[in-house]
């Protein structure tokens, strides 16, 4: 299958690697750049819990070792993977989205017990600082990075003979929408397949339009629907 990746370009070229290794021929359309805040800084509070939104949330800060032990939640696999690389001890996936994640936290943390340190970028698909605050909890949000919006090369000889188009978030699908919404695009946009991470990106898309939406909100459900 001809597929096009709008993920940022850190994300996307392993991510090409692996459609490539199952038969895919992957095209790259970053939707967005990366750009770290290099003064991120984390006040040294009493935390009782971390919190990730991205895997993109921690690559870009100096966390002390001191905070490795503390529990950490992270949205999904990929979070998971990152905190595990970073050396984080206790740390899990819960929620599959930001609103899981905040149900959890409120479920299993004592909002008393001390402040929440939420590491995130700039632009988030919901505001966990906000649903965190409204149990209770303390929140110390320190963005990391940014995620800028860019234009993709030559985005109409991509989508020729394109059979899919990969959506990973609500923003992209939006950027992607407007995209599309150019008169020499129009008609094109149409034609792919749009293979969403969740219910929450596909209805960003025209109605119209052919969408398959990952049974859980994760990279390995994603590619489940290519097979």
């Amino acid at each position: 299958m001809r597929l096009i990746i709008t993920r940022p370009e850190e994300d996307a070229v392993p991510l090409k690697a692996r459609l490539e290794s199952m038969g895919h021929t992957a095209l790259l359309a970053p939707l967005l750049k990366i750009i770290p805040r290099p003064d991120a800084y984390i006040p040294p509070l009493a935390y009782q819990l971390i919190c990730i939104t991205s895997a993109n949330a921690l690559k870009y800060v100096q966390v002390e070792d001191r905070l490795k032990n503390i529990p950490l939640l992270a949205v999904g696999p990929q979070s998971l993977s990152m905190a595990h690389e970073n050396g984080f001890n206790s740390a899990e996936a819960h929620g599959g989205d930001v609103h899981g994640l905040a149900v959890h936290a409120a479920a299993k943390f004592d909002p008393h017990k001390g402040p929440v340190l939420y590491l995130s970028g700039a632009e988030t698909s919901a505001d966990l600082q906000a649903l965190l605050m409204a149990s209770g909890f303390a929140v110390e949000r320190v963005i990391t990075y940014d995620a800028v919006v860019q234009t993709p090369n030559d985005i109409e000889s991509a989508l020729k003979g394109a059979e899919g188009v990969l959506l990973y978030s609500p923003r992209t699908a939006r950027l992607w929408r407007e995209l599309m919404a150019k008169p020499k695009l129009e008609k094109k946009a149409a034609a792919p397949t749009y293979f969403c991470l969740s219910e929450n990106v596909a209805k960003i898309l025209p109605r119209p339009w052919k969408k398959r939406v990952a049974k859980t909100p994760d990279e390995a459900a994603m590619l489940a629907l290519l097979d």
